[in-house]
């Protein structure tokens, strides 16, 4: 009788205990989990100002990068579209010359066919004029010389569009290959930016206050009364000994001595370049933008030597090599100044250790002194 009894259910305190124990552990931890992502920081723990200006720094410049190479993004871009959009209009000429070299050997074949096509020979037996049918096989015999010249014509038209046609083939992947790098650089660029922002609105309105002034504090005034007419901005003395007291970053290249010839006004298309730059003065920093109301660092300088008639290209790294490369002991006003290791920064010399410049951001076009960043470089480019 013991083998067949049932055996007796667990008691039901026990394991209701433990589902209760179990549901509250997981409640507990879903309530943990939701309330940190609820209060999750993305930006990481809390940072002091000078830390939150560091991080900032450097957001802001891993976005020029970026920038500059959406800018050689969209420069490739564009140049793919205008040589696609060129051999898809020549593909369309030439189809068009196709079909009317088509269209004509048509209207021969069909007079040949309505002349029924007779051999030569049987038309010369059965003639009653021989003369008047030698003179019209003469013609008949251009005629063909001109039909196999069309024909030729025509099968040179389907060679040559069949070429084209692989050609903007090629050129339609390569242009939606550099809208695709577009697209990657704009979210990295939108990204850094974005980044750049949550940690500035961490800061409470006294930090974010001194924040801006130890920003502001790199550069001289930014109207054009106060940049001056010469190659020395008015200011630029004090201008960068605010930047230096403000811990603004230098190099060992970047902290030489001013050069001799800064102080040298500015001449011929250099000069145009200047005054164009300086009537830029305050404009905001918009990221990808040639002007003419808004600039990033490389749409700033290609504008203004354009305004000098010359053409530049449009990137940093591009733009650097441009013209003749100098040093920093040999600046004069209007050359390129480069900064940074990766040439992601460009400025427009104006002499006394200070340049023209469209540095990021909430920062408008304005006047800095060069050692504000690492000096990677120099060109002159007339």
């Amino acid at each position: 009788m013991a083998a067949h009894r049932k055996p007796r259910p667990a008691p039901l305190g026990r394991p209701a205990a433990r589902t209760a124990a179990t549901l509250a552990l997981a409640s507990a931890a879903t309530a943990t989990l939701f309330e940190g992502s609820g209060h999750a920081d993305p930006t990481g723990p809390r940072r002091t100002p000078a830390q939150v200006r560091t991080e900032v720094d450097r957001l802001y410049q891993e976005a020029e990068v970026a920038t500059e190479r959406y800018n050689g993004a969209k420069e490739r871009a564009d140049a793919a579209r205008v040589s696609y959009d060129r051999l898809r209009d020549e593909a369309a000429r030439r189809t068009e010359r196709l079909n009317t070299a088509r269209q004509s050997l048509g209207a021969v074949a069909a007079a040949q066919y309505r002349s029924g096509g007779l051999d030569p020979a049987l038309q010369l037996a059965l003639t009653a004029d021989p003369d008047d049918y030698l003179e019209r096989a003469a013609l008949a015999q251009k005629a063909g010389d001109r039909q196999a010249a069309a024909v030729t014509a025509v099968r040179r038209e389907i060679a040559g569009l069949a070429q084209l046609r692989a050609e903007s083939a090629d050129r339609l992947t390569a242009l939606r290959g550099h809208e695709a790098e577009l697209r990657r650089q704009k979210a990295t660029v939108l990204d850094k930016l974005a980044a750049a922002r949550r940690l500035l609105a961490r800061l409470t309105a006294e930090e974010r206050a001194r924040y801006e002034a130890a920003v502001a504090a790199r550069a001289t005034p930014t109207t054009p009364a106060t940049a001056g007419t010469s190659g020395t901005a008015a200011g630029g003395g004090a201008a960068a000994r605010a930047d230096r007291s403000s811990g603004a970053r230098g190099t060992g290249a970047g902290s030489g001595a001013t050069p001799a010839s800064a102080s040298a006004p500015a001449t011929g298309r250099a000069s145009a370049a200047l005054s164009f730059a300086r009537a830029q003065l305050g404009k905001p920093y918009v990221w990808g933008a040639t002007g003419p109301s808004a600039y990033d660092c490389s749409g700033l300088t290609q504008a203004a030597w354009r305004a000098a008639g010359v053409s530049l290209p449009r990137t940093t790294y591009t733009q650097i090599n441009a013209g003749r490369r100098v040093s920093r002991s040999e600046l004069a006003p209007g050359d390129l100044v480069f900064f940074y290791s990766g040439i992601s920064h460009v400025g427009l010399y104006i002499g006394g250790g200070q340049m023209i410049h469209a540095p990021r951001p909430g920062a408008p076009v304005r006047i800095a002194p060069i050692d504000e960043m690492p000096f990677a470089g120099a060109t002159r480019v007339a």
